[in-house]
């Protein structure tokens, strides 16, 4: 018995992936198997098949971190699960597969009007936006959020995320179009990055005080202009490097307006930790409540209409390079997906 798939065998272009017929992967105790409807496509993606990602699954392997789909069967210690339940969640790997075997704890129920494409931004997007802002950056009702990199997949969540959460959202991206994507997803502000200067507006926009929180994906010159605006006792999360570099941060900034840099992976939350590293049974259950608890609070605000998924398009295996050009081109507005099935 074989299933479809899309392989990478080598790190490097995404032109090197192969679609190839593979043992579908075995059920373990503890896992669920789905059938994939869709698995996004993301920047951790292109990162992991470039072998740039901090997790590197051994070769050959099925890249894929998010996915949708139908249960097919669960295993005999499961509950909670049954077959044809419609399901998200992340994945190590494996979600460009027409079959993959999750962890039960990672797997959630979604909403019967949510497609499967756009459920691929529930189990990272969604809640990396919701544990960056809530449980690292402590944000409240009526501070100022600023959001980079607002028209992609990661920014656009949390010009949502940071909107449902009572802020006033100031939305950054490149060009017009984008723009017009972040307002009509609840940006309060918009500021376009190549046109326009970014610390000027935020200043102009907050009356000179400055963004209270920083969500930033894009990294490189953006980081730069973001210590300029943020504001005294503000805090920035750097999110990614969709920039292609990595900021260097000058410590007397932080020190003179009390700024806090915040670290958040929330591949951590799933027990994707370092290789080698041991894992406490009982402090990764409260991780994974932690990411259950905001999970269903956000399938709340989905059916409430305060979450709207974008879909960039949601494509055949075999258009995994057009999917993919969307994210290395820095051109895809909302989540792109593909879909093993077809």
């Amino acid at each position: 018995m074989v299933m479809r798939a899309l392989v990478c065998h080598e790190y490097g272009s995404i032109e090197a992936l192969k679609i190839e017929d593979v043992p579908p992967p075995p059920l373990k105790p503890g896992h669920v198997r789905v059938a994939v409807h869709a698995g996004g496509v993301s920047f951790a993606a292109l990162l992991g098949v470039q072998g740039k990602h901090q997790n590197k699954p051994p070769l050959p392997y099925i890249p894929g971190n998010e996915m949708a789909g139908i249960v097919l069967e669960a295993a005999p210690d499961v509950t909670g699960f049954a077959p044809g339940d419609r399901v998200t969640g992340p994945v190590a790997s494996g979600g460009f597969g027409a079959e993959v075997v999750s962890p039960a704890a990672n797997l959630y129920r979604i909403p019967e009007a949510l497609g499967f494409a756009a459920a691929t931004s529930f189990p990272t997007l969604y809640p990396t936006a919701y544990g960056a802002l809530r449980w690292k950056a402590k944000m409240a009702p009526g501070e100022t959020l600023l959001v980079h990199g607002a028209g992609g997949g990661s920014g656009l969540t949390a010009v949502e995320v940071g909107k449902a959460m009572g802020a006033t959202v100031i939305a950054t991206a490149g060009g017009a179009d984008k723009l017009e994507v972040a307002r009509q997803h609840g940006a309060d502000h918009l500021i376009d990055s190549r046109r326009e200067d970014i610390r000027a507006r935020v200043l102009d926009i907050t009356s000179g005080h400055g963004a209270d929180v920083i969500y930033d994906p894009v990294g490189g010159e953006i980081f730069d202009q973001s210590l300029r605006c943020v504001a005294v006792e503000g805090r920035i999360i750097p999110m990614g490097f969709a920039s292609g570099k990595v900021p260097q941060i000058p410590a007397n900034i932080l020190l003179v307006k009390n700024v806090t840099v915040i670290g958040f992976y929330y591949g951590y939350y799933n027990g994707w930790g370092r290789p080698g590293e041991t894992v406490d049974p009982l402090d990764l259950e409260r991780r994974r409540k932690l990411v259950q608890d905001a999970l269903a609070e956000m399938f709340g605000w989905f059916e409430q209409g305060k979450l709207t998924p974008r879909v960039a398009g949601h494509f055949p295996l075999a258009d995994w390079v057009q999917a993919f050009r969307l994210i290395e081109d820095r051109k895809v507005v909302g989540k792109a997906a593909l879909d093993p099935t077809r």
